[in-house]
């Protein structure tokens, strides 16, 4: 048998070739030349970036794989639906209800943490536990396209939980008549509300991505999760609301400090509500600072482990 190599061919083409009396066969191995797209590096990130949201959405997996995805789909979209179906029946949203644009947000609250402690953390995870990260590293990926791809994927999914209610709640106050007037005052409330939910999305996604890059365990990972959110918020409101402490420490709220950002970016005041949230009478520079940071320590935190983290 004779066998034919070539550096510049990629494709494995087998030739079988009849053999001895009882039937076997022999095949010869050759290559040819791959004659497909290159590609390269941009095309490795959006490919690894693609396979990532169907990884974390359970696309082409087992069901059990799809039961948290669907959860999340379904708390995320059954507010805004209801919201839509009371503004299209009754043609308002109640006798002397009013709505501002930041209050929008709470549509996807509960979807975008069961989103970061539930779904999120597969993106990174999996690729540990199963040993491709190694894998991936022997291709065009570096570390740092490869974080880029990941980002990428959790980000664009956790922008759909965000803006996808927000953005349908939007029409339904624009199908009752009480939206932005004119189009380019409805285009500038539809760009507010993306980058507002944007930031809610980069400081969650940050949150998610850096406690599954602490473990190789799913379970664990939303389990750090859930303590980070959940601690901040309750750590925020102690301080403050009991202990009375300055309502700075209300930066310690993940959450409320990226929404409190979000409303600044859409022009909106909170501090003549009812309930006011802990940093509406905080500076802003304050605010905004405090959703950089953090936003910086999640980022910080994957960099630092994946910098560490061996790739073999």
């Amino acid at each position: 048998m004779n066998v034919e190599m070539n550096s510049e061919m990629l494709e494995q083409d087998t030739l079988s070739a009849s053999a001895s009396d009882d039937g076997a066969e022999i095949h010869d191995l050759g290559y040819r030349k791959f004659e497909g797209e290159r590609s390269g590096l941009v095309g490795a990130v959006r490919s690894l970036s693609w396979q990532t949201i169907r990884s974390i959405l359970g696309l082409g997996r087992k069901g059990r794989h799809k039961v948290f995805p669907i959860i999340v789909g379904v708390v995320a979209a059954l507010p805004a639906v209801v919201f839509l179906g009371v503004a299209i029946v009754l043609g308002n949203f109640g006798e002397g209800a009013t709505l501002t644009y930041s209050e929008l947000f709470a549509f996807s609250f509960t979807a975008a943490v069961l989103f970061a402690a539930m779904v999120a953390p597969e993106a990174l995870v999996r690729d540990r536990r199963d040993a491709m990260f190694t894998m991936y590293l022997s291709t065009p990926l570096t570390r740092v396209s490869y974080l880029s791809a990941k980002v990428s994927a959790v980000l664009i999914v956790m922008m759909t939980i965000v803006f996808g209610p927000v953005l349908l709640a939007l029409l339904g106050w624009t199908f009752v008549g009480s939206g932005p007037d004119g189009f380019f005052n409805w285009m500038l409330a539809f760009v507010r509300l993306f980058f507002g939910s944007l930031i809610i999305s980069a400081v969650l996604s940050s949150i998610a991505l850096a406690c599954s890059s602490l473990t190789n365990r799913r379970a664990f990972a939303s389990i750090a999760v859930i303590l980070a959110i959940f601690g901040g918020i309750i750590s925020s409101n102690v301080l403050v609301g009991d202990a009375d402490f300055s309502n700075v420490y209300g930066l310690l709220d993940p959450i409320g400090t990226a929404t409190q950002t979000a409303t600044l970016v859409l022009g909106e005041s909170t501090e003549n509500l009812d309930s006011p949230p802990l940093l509406a009478s905080v500076d802003s520079q304050v605010v905004v600072l405090g959703t950089l940071a953090w936003f910086a320590v999640g980022a910080a935190v994957v960099v630092f482990k994946y910098r560490k983290l061996e790739a073999i």
